[in-house]
């Protein structure tokens, strides 16, 4: 005789809760081996909103209202290439970006880079310092008094710090930008003309606007920020094998530095440039101008953004500027 088995089924509902664990366990490693991966993209293009950039964004709304925010889509454009460009490269070769200039072109060239890229890099970081010390004279703090205290805090969290952490740091301080966005909501524009700008390109021949717009792009898409990126991504051991979500990391970093940029603007916009004053040349003076038309909060989160941004620069910006020579 054959003696049968009885197997015992699983229900109808434990063949359906089986698919929906499995996905929500694929979703949750997805999210997981992300979150490990992000940082290098989203901090780089974050940093670059400087505040050099703050001003450049500052005043272009000041002077010329929403008319050139269409320059911001072209531009993201154009930064998202040049970012996952040099974060790949980082991925493949396992190479920052000066050792391979230093392969292909040589040591002569690569020693001319180096010395240009430091100056500029010398520059800007005391550009950094000067923006620290106008956010902090918004408070009524003195410079003498915000940029050592300053200047120390960064040599702290970048000398003694290692890199995990001081990565943390430089997340949480991304976070702050959205300072801006708050700032451009109080600022109550006029958001049908603001995104119909965005979308319809603004012409016109003034030599003023045409400057603007070789200053966004120029504020924008910054040749430290390739030698920064690829080099964190190196640093961070991420290889082809996961340069997937390292590649989400740098395009929603572009993607999230350019909206920032777009609600400077429209502060701006909103604000000064309806105001008798549109020449600013301090982002410490588009702060202030907020004050009138947005209120006091609206010009305290502003000034918070270029405090934030001015520490943010200046610890990433000596980094660069040892990955460019090293």
């Amino acid at each position: 005789m054959v003696q049968r088995t009885t197997e015992k089924r699983p229900s109808t509902t434990t063949r359906l809760a089986r698919p929906v664990f499995s996905h929500w366990g694929v979703l949750r490693f997805r999210l997981l081996a992300l979150f490990a991966i992000i940082g290098p993209g989203f901090i780089t293009a974050n940093v670059d909103n400087d505040p050099g950039g703050i001003l450049t964004y500052s005043q272009a709304g000041a002077k010329y209202g929403y008319a050139l925010l269409w320059t911001l889509v072209p531009t993201t454009i154009a930064l998202i290439v040049v970012q996952e460009m040099a974060a790949r490269m980082g991925a493949i070769t396992g190479k920052g970006l000066s050792d391979l200039i230093r392969e292909e072109f040589g040591l002569r060239v690569t020693f001319f880079t180096m010395i240009v890229l430091g100056l500029a890099d010398f520059g800007n970081i005391a550009a950094e310092f000067a923006g620290l010390a106008s956010g902090m004279g918004v408070f009524g703090i003195s410079k003498y008094i915000a940029v050592p205290i300053g200047a120390a805090l960064v040599w702290i969290v970048i000398v003694r710090g290692s890199y995990k952490p001081v990565e943390r740091v430089l997340l949480i301080f991304s976070l702050v930008y959205f300072a801006y966005p708050v700032s451009a909501f109080l600022a109550k524009p006029d958001w049908k003309m603001a995104l119909t700008q965005t979308i319809v390109p603004q012409f016109n021949s003034d030599p003023g606007y045409l400057v603007m717009i070789v200053g966004l792009i120029g504020t924008t898409i910054t040749p430290w920020m390739q030698f920064y990126l690829q080099a964190s991504i190196v640093e961070k051991g991420i290889s082809k094998r996961n340069y997937g979500l390292s590649r989400i990391d740098v395009i929603f970093g572009c993607i999230v530095t350019d909206v920032i940029a777009f609600f400077i603007v429209v502060a701006c916009a909103a604000t000064i440039y309806h105001s008798q004053h549109r020449e600013i040349t301090d982002v410490a003076d588009a702060a202030r101008a907020l004050v009138p038309f947005a209120g006091r909060f609206a010009g305290i989160l502003f000034a918070v953004g270029l405090v934030n941004a001015s520490l943010m620069s200046a610890a990433i910006l000596p980094l660069a500027t040892a990955y460019n020579i090293c």
